[in-house]
């Protein structure tokens, strides 16, 4: 018994061992034909992509007036406030006339005066000449009299000028919007001292009128052999909505000294968000077109600072693996972006369950 024993455990030892080897040897097989993960893909096409720099822009009124006072004293009415639309003539604020007013009401007295003597010099001048003829007076006598009436009226004459002009001068004292628009910022505040001999001259307010409007930008100087007439830009809002396309239609043909850069101008149309003088924007000038790589979004992964896809290869037994290949990434273009290294038209890139693929697993691609 113990013998039939033993010869039966040890052919049940010998029996697991073949198992042991025969599955050892079936592992690496059942590796090797592993199930390829369905994906889709899509080929590699070449597009047309914009060159371009971004930068910020303000906009500006074509017609724009920054109100200065034009005399000296104390701000006593400000008539607007900022945002008010005015017409051509409308009284905005009023400088402290009284003084002014005391100079013209005393000139206009001066200038009484001396037409009442060029009135009175030339009724003795005509009553001189009828004396004279009637051979009553002598000559020296009209003489004295053409004298007197020529200088009275040279006197009256030039009070008369002087009058005018310190009432035009009192005009200055009200300010006037120079045409239809719409007022500004009001730095200033009632009882302020404004004065046009100071240096800066005090800003009282602005008036622009809405609907003809521009954008400045400043294209850098590196850029400046790329500048041109008819460049085609592209202005959003601070949050990249698209505003409007335009064109550059001006170019500085010097360098401001300040900003080291030239400036360029755009016509743009007022919309809802675009109202204001002196609003910032962003401008994207492009400076060229063409063809570049251009592969979707969703395909694109990023790891340790490095952007890469995967690419459906095929290997020489017909079948195809997930090969992952670096790339550079330009700009986007809607959903895409544009690829300016690391793949080339026609690749097979995969759009699908990426975050699942390693490199060199099998894949079984889907044209999409």
């Amino acid at each position: 018994m113990r013998r039939i024993f033993s010869a039966s455990s040890a052919l049940l030892i010998g029996l697991a061992a073949v198992g042991c080897q025969q599955a050892a040897q079936k592992a690496p097989q059942a590796g090797a034909g592993m199930q390829a993960m369905p994906v889709k893909t899509v080929a590699v096409s070449l597009q047309p992509v914009a060159q371009s720099n971004e930068y910020m822009a303000t906009i500006k009124s074509r017609r724009s007036a920054t109100m200065l006072p034009q005399v000296s004293g104390l701000l006593t009415k400000i008539l607007v406030r900022s945002g008010d639309r005015v017409k051509a003539g409308q009284a905005l604020m009023e400088i402290d006339p009284r003084q002014q007013q005391a100079t013209v009401a005393s000139q206009g007295a001066t200038e009484r005066q001396k037409k009442a003597l060029y009135d009175y010099n030339a009724i003795e001048l005509n009553r001189q000449k009828k004396l004279f003829d009637a051979g009553v007076t002598s000559r020296d006598a009209l003489d004295q009299a053409q004298q007197a009436y020529d200088n009275s009226k040279a006197d009256y004459e030039a009070a008369l000028h002087t009058r005018n002009v310190q009432e035009e001068q009192l005009g200055y004292y009200t300010v006037r919007a120079p045409f239809d628009g719409v007022v500004g910022d009001i730095p200033v505040r009632l009882g302020d001292f404004v004065s046009p001999l100071v240096s800066p001259s005090t800003v009282l307010t602005t008036i622009d009128q809405p609907g003809d409007l521009e954008a400045y930008i400043y294209i850098p100087t590196e850029r400046s052999s790329q500048a041109r007439m008819g460049l085609d830009v592209e202005l959003y809002n601070t949050s990249g909505k698209l505003l409007e396309k335009s064109k550059i239609d001006f170019l500085s043909p010097q360098v401001d000294p300040n900003l080291q850069g030239i400036l360029a101008k755009a016509p743009v149309h007022a919309t809802p968000e675009i109202m204001r003088n002196a609003q910032l924007i962003k401008a994207r000038v492009i400076w060229s077109t063409k063809p570049t790589v251009v592969v979707p979004v969703l395909a694109v992964m990023r790891l340790g600072g490095q952007s890469f896809v995967y690419v459906a290869q095929k290997q020489a037994n017909g079948k195809y693996v997930a090969t992952q290949m670096p790339v550079t990434l330009g700009d986007t273009v809607g959903n895409s972006y544009s690829i300016t290294s690391g793949l080339n038209a026609g690749d097979q890139v995969v759009v699908s369950s990426t975050q699942f693929l390693v490199n060199g697993m099998p894949v079984s691609p889907i044209p999409g």
